[in-house]
């Protein structure tokens, strides 16, 4: 067999091997996921070692949700996977650029106008995207996420908020690209350096500017008001320089009941956020009888009316703290700094390489383009497809890197003489959050960014809650 297609063209033999590598990427995530639903199937009682941290009745709720979402996952996972092999072999990229094509000539662009079809044909893949995804975002929000207490939305507030997240991506999108693909054109034989230092100076703009300018088109920000949280957040940021400049509670309620908490900003600007359904005495969640109010006493918007729990969700503010000592610890120890780097470096090995294969013609023959060489189709078909085996293997260590910062930061918030708050905030979010404290090891080792449960506990010392 491997005679016969190393016999093909080149071209025949990349499309082949770009087609192989997905669905054995397919078929190893399936793999992995299987051994995963076999845990969330057989163990139907609470471990020995839990028994302190979960209730019968908090783990079997997880367990059900968690098993319902692998299983949502396996069928979506075949879907998106079918999908794109058939548009592959059915010549739906080559399709497309053509129809982009006709678009923009009825406007006057014509072919010498490759930018403008760029940007046409970038708009209707997004749409495209978007139109095949929505039945499977509304089967997981209204379905699975419903069914197990956690969806906020009404179909109306999901369906506008969907509209607009289309349309602010195009906003970012578009520009973007356009200017994207301008500097590769002019850029000479070192394009490379200047669209790489291009798409840096963009990614350091959006996390800038994205919690003060995009992200409140979707959610109400509103500063954590005066009291005894905003001065210990204030104090413990001062206890290890961290220069903290404003903290926001962020209304994630009115979508969700999952929590969360971040901080962003660079230098000497350095923003916290908090989610509602974090705070225990702040989450509507919580606010049994008074499901129509915010926080703030004020009318919610019927679209947006939050559904009481049954049980008091979030942390109390010691165990806060003891988070937020957590997510601080990642900056003190120069994970953000990290991570930033790791991407560039990825980033500007990608470009050059970009820049290395570009002029391979049979690229472009391997997925239908006989006659043009478009530069955002090569875009796509090296970044996407020809890099993909990289891709894995690049994620794969991220997500080990990704468990050895999470260990340092707990490690941080032990040190700050949070071990015991941090004890007890982790095994109420994950309550809160359904998460399931049992792992296959493999699946574990693959996937999980976030060490499990019991580790992180064990790591923090058996500490007794105060």
């Amino acid at each position: 067999m491997l005679e016969s297609m190393l016999a093909l063209p080149l071209e025949k033999q990349i499309f082949l091997a770009v087609l192989g590598f997905s669905w054995t990427v397919y078929l190893w995530e399936a793999y992995l996921s299987y051994r995963q639903r076999r845990i969330y199937r057989s163990t139907t009682r609470v471990p020995q070692e839990l028994g302190k941290i979960m209730d019968t009745d908090t783990f079997e709720k997880s367990r059900l949700y968690q098993l319902d979402k692998s299983n949502f996952s396996f069928w979506s996972g075949l879907y998106s996977e079918t999908e794109g092999t058939l548009i592959l072999v059915l010549g739906g990229i080559p399709y497309l650029w053509s129809l982009a094509g006709t678009v923009s000539g009825r406007f006057g662009f014509g072919a010498e106008y490759e930018i403008t079809q760029s940007l046409v044909f970038l708009t209707l893949a997004t749409l495209f995207s978007a139109v095949t995804g929505l039945p499977w975002s509304i089967y997981s929000t209204f379905i699975i996420e419903e069914k197990h207490g956690f969806n906020q939305q009404t179909l109306g507030f999901f369906l506008k908020d969907a509209v607009k997240k289309f349309a602010v991506t195009q906003c970012i999108l578009l520009p973007v690209t356009s200017l994207l693909l301008h500097i590769i054109k002019i850029g000479g034989d070192f394009f490379f350096i200047y669209a790489w230092l291009f798409t840096l100076c963009v990614s350091l703009v959006l996390v800038t500017i994205y919690a003060d300018y995009i992200a409140p088109l979707f959610d109400k920000f509103t500063p954590l008001p005066e009291g005894e949280l905003k001065t210990d957040i204030e104090t413990m940021s001062q206890s290890i320089s961290f220069p903290l400049t404003k903290v926001y509670v962020v209304e994630g309620s009115k979508r969700s009941s999952h929590s969360n908490a971040y901080f962003y900003g660079f230098f000497k600007n350095k923003r916290i956020v908090l989610f509602d359904t974090l705070l225990e005495d702040y989450s509507p969640l919580n606010q049994a009888g008074d499901q129509g109010a915010d926080p703030e006493g004020h009318d919610m918007p019927s679209e947006s009316k939050v559904k009481p729990k049954n049980k008091k969700q979030g942390c109390n503010n010691p165990e806060i703290l003891a988070v937020l000592g957590h997510e601080l610890g990642h900056w003190k120890l120069g994970h953000t700094v990290k991570n930033i780097v790791i991407s560039q470096m990825n980033s500007f090995l990608c470009f050059f390489l970009f820049a290395v294969l570009i002029g391979r013609r049979e690229l472009f023959l391997a997925f239908g383009f006989n006659d043009s060489q478009p530069t955002l189709i090569g875009l796509m078909i090296i970044f996407q497809f020809i890099f993909s085996p990289y891709n894995e293997l690049l994620s794969f260590c991220l997500t080990v890197l990704s468990r050895r910062f999470e260990f340092q930061a707990d490690a941080f918030a032990l040190g700050m003489g949070k071990a015991s708050q941090l004890y007890s905030a982790l095994i109420k979010l994950n309550k809160d959050n359904l998460g399931f404290p049992v792992a296959d090891w493999l699946f574990s080792m693959w996937h999980y960014s976030h060490p499990p449960l019991l580790e992180r506990l064990r790591a923090l010392g058996n500490v007794k809650q105060d």
